[in-house]
């Protein structure tokens, strides 16, 4: 990670309350994986769906800022699917499926070990500035 972007509540490392995300990309899949604990809850046993919803917006908007971008998120939506369990190590995963002008559009997943998907999102990114990839 640059200089830039070190208080990121996702990604930043020197965020004390972050999320601190580490990504990698396999083939055209951006990745990442995260433990939620008893603080990311919202009921009992259960991810808050805002955590979720940062999950899915990271792992969209990053892919193309990851690019070489800059990026920011024009529209996201998100499908709760079943209650994401804290304290099973999750998969977060997003791809690019379109380009318009400046605006990609993307997918992004949670998955759980087992393979179970709790939660899908849809994004349009929004590339600022220079031309897109």
């Amino acid at each position: 990670m640059d200089e830039r972007n070190q208080w990121c509540f996702a990604c930043g490392p020197r965020n004390p309350i972050g999320l601190k995300l580490e990504f990698r990309e396999e083939d055209d899949n951006y990745l990442t994986t995260f433990t939620a604990g008893p603080e990311h809850q919202g009921y009992d046993g259960i991810v808050h769906g805002g955590i979720i919803s940062t999950l899915l917006d990271e792992i969209m908007a990053r892919y193309i800022y990851a690019k070489g971008f800059e990026a920011v998120t024009a529209k996201l939506e998100i499908r709760y699917r079943k209650p994401t369990p804290i304290g099973q190590p999750l998969t977060v995963g997003g791809r690019i499926t379109g380009k318009l002008g400046n605006i990609y559009q993307l997918t992004g997943q949670i998955t759980l070990p087992d393979g179970t998907v709790t939660a899908i999102g849809k994004a349009k990114v929004a590339v600022i500035g220079e031309s897109a990839i």
